[in-house]
């Protein structure tokens, strides 16, 4: 999902801010929300975010944060994708 497999991160530690462990989890767990056209990948389905949010129980008042770096996650996503592709 993220552009890398298991094997990329066998010797590799993931660091993950504890500011940004909220939006991490989202971003994963929407992981299955990918809307796709004929080239790939062309966004995520925001329609599932308050679902999501709700269930991992991220706080109302951090949803506009939140969303703000989902967003900043997606577009990184988008963009190895488009290199994938060539």
């Amino acid at each position: 999902m993220l552009g890398l497999t298991m094997e990329d991160l066998d010797d590799a530690d993931v660091e993950i801010l504890p500011d940004n462990l909220g939006a991490v989890r989202v971003f994963t767990a929407l992981g299955t929300q990918w809307r796709v056209g004929n080239a790939g990948a062309i966004g995520l389905d925001y329609s599932t975010l308050p679902v999501v949010m709700r269930l991992l129980g991220v706080r109302r008042a951090d949803w506009p944060d939140t969303f703000d770096s989902i967003r900043v996650m997606e577009a990184e996503a988008l963009a190895v994708f488009g290199e994938e592709r060539g």
